[in-house]
């Protein structure tokens, strides 16, 4: 997209989780795409006048389809190009598709934006970082690791296979979690998240990406996510799997501790 002019957005359903903006094909028809960035899940596609920001919500998908491919069930709006045509699908229509027009600020102070935590790969995501984030805090470590407003795509998966790795039990209050051990959680969601990427990461199983590949590989490589029962790789002892805050929690009670 990025240094291309927009011909049309077209929005074949605007109920999504927000609806989507009347008046957005008139801010962004013949406009130039300037940049495609991302922070946490949403996509953000930078306008002269503003940035389009779009989320995939849980299993929706923004692919490149051929000039002329029939629409089908469930794509919702497209992107339409001199040489290329874009389509968001969402069957579940928990996604958005959402203007921030650039006389409204910094777009670090949307409301969506404003409460994200640091990114996990970003310099500033220091075991110093995460101590000082968690002090103080009462919930479970593997909460304060979901909120995402510490850190944000640690999610389910991922904070249950980081805490496997820092060797910390799931319930252990956030607050209560040394520094020596924010240290070894801060490497545990770099190395997660790095293996998940080359493995094509882990979602629901309609998941596809943007060249219609699935994408729930690594589950299959996971040391304790969906292995309730099965043996630790570590020590042998059971996997066990509790629920927290309404997700399941996988973990091994002899190598993780409080």
């Amino acid at each position: 997209m990025p240094g291309r002019v927009l011909r049309h957005f077209v929005v074949h359903e605007p109920r999504l989780r927000w609806p989507v903006p009347a008046d957005l094909p008139g801010k962004v028809d013949g406009r130039t795409v300037l940049d495609c960035q991302r922070r946490g899940k949403y996509l953000l596609i930078r306008f002269p006048d503003g940035i389009q920001i779009v989320h995939l919500g849980m299993s929706g998908s923004l692919r490149r389809v051929p000039a002329g491919a029939p629409l089908l069930k469930h794509d919702h709006a497209e992107w339409v190009f001199d040489d290329a045509l874009f389509r968001l699908h969402d069957p579940r229509r928990f996604g958005a598709i959402l203007w921030h027009d650039a006389s409204d600020g910094p777009l670090e102070a949307h409301p969506l934006l404003s409460r994200l935590g640091l990114e996990p790969f970003d310099p500033a995501f220091t075991p110093q970082y995460l101590h000082a984030r968690l002090r103080g805090k009462r919930v479970a470590i593997k909460q304060a690791l979901l909120a995402g407003n510490i850190v944000v795509g640690a999610g389910n998966i991922y904070a249950s296979e980081a805490l496997f790795r820092a060797r910390i039990d799931p319930r252990t209050a956030a607050g209560k979690v040394s520094l020596p051990r924010c240290a070894a959680l801060v490497d545990a969601v770099k190395l997660t998240l790095e293996q998940a990427l080359a493995s094509g990461g882990s979602t629901l199983r309609d998941y596809v990406d943007a060249t219609g590949q699935p994408g729930a590989y690594f589950t299959l490589h996971a040391a304790v996510y969906e292995k309730a029962g099965k043996p630790c790789p570590a020590c042998g002892t059971a996997i066990r799997r509790i629920i927290q805050g309404q997700r399941a929690t996988y973990f091994c009670p002899a190598c993780q501790k409080r």
